[in-house]
């Protein structure tokens, strides 16, 4: 249904084709990469290698735009907010004070703290196409396979399986409620205002999990007849081998990380400083 987002679709893709373990230790490397380091160089290069990354695994922008905007609204909210408490965070990491424009009070815009809030941005845009290409290009049994692969308990990589799975179902369950509540005269398009769209969506919540629990209740009881968990180990069937793309992904990953840690940490400080 094109009201999907992050629902994996089969593409002829070398990234599709990778083994889960090898991107999801990628996934790993790029991820305690980009919380680390605050190299204003690595974190650049990091943006541009995720953006071409996201290009060549064919993600449509239907599948991640709610999501990648959801999180760009989280992400201003968290910039507005360290400015409001941390005004001059960005002066006492640099140790320099460029005034651009004084507001009130201790509250001063500086080139030091635009810079300091301009690389945790970029931290976000380096993480999230990462994230959403991942979630996109993997399919939830061979990421179940994966964990279970690298030493998780293969309950738990299930459950994981079940929950990218179900997604895509609670999305189906939430059009259809909203499409029954628009058709009884209940407004939710943008024709409402904003607190009565609020309203009428909130509406479709207990609907929408009251049709959870039951799905989970099917889920949980045919898993329970087949006796799920009784074996300490299982088989999978879509399970991959590692081959060639896969291992030269592993590599390049950690080697990537290594260097731009390295980068980062070589002078004893992980924070890039252009002002000395």
């Amino acid at each position: 249904m094109n009201g999907r987002i992050l629902t994996y679709e089969e593409k002829d893709t070398w990234i599709h084709r990778l083994s889960g373990v090898s991107k999801l230790i990628f996934f790993m490397a790029w991820s305690i990469t980009s919380m680390m380091t605050y190299d204003t160089r690595v974190l650049v290069v990091m943006l541009i290698l995720s953006l071409v990354i996201f290009k060549v695994s064919r993600t449509e922008w239907r599948q991640i735009s709610a999501v990648f905007k959801l999180i760009t609204v989280f992400m201003l909210i968290n910039l507005i907010a360290i400015f409001l408490f941390s005004p001059n965070q960005g002066t006492k990491i640099y140790g320099t004070e460029t005034v651009l424009y004084h507001l009130f009070g201790n509250y001063a815009i500086t080139t030091e703290q635009l810079f300091y809030e301009f690389n945790i941005m970029i931290k976000y845009f380096t993480i999230v196409p990462a994230v959403l290409m991942f979630l996109a290009t993997t399919n939830p049994s061979e990421f179940a396979a994966s964990l279970n692969r690298v030493g998780v308990s293969y309950n738990v990589g299930y459950a994981l399986a079940i929950a990218l799975r179900y997604v895509p179902d609670v999305q189906d369950d939430f059009h259809q409620i909203k499409n029954a509540q628009e058709a009884r005269g209940i407004e939710m398009s943008r024709k409402a205002s904003l607190m009565d769209r609020i309203k009428n969506v909130a509406a479709i919540i207990f609907p929408l999990i009251f049709s959870s629990m039951e799905r989970i209740d099917v889920v949980s009881s045919a898993m329970e007849l087949r006796g799920f968990g009784k074996n300490k180990k299982r088989t999978w069937y879509s399970g991959k081998a590692l081959q060639r793309n896969d291992y030269l992904v592993i590599i390049g990953a950690t080697v990537f990380m290594i260097v731009g840690l390295v980068i980062t940490y070589y002078d004893g400080n992980r924070f890039y400083n252009p002002f000395l």
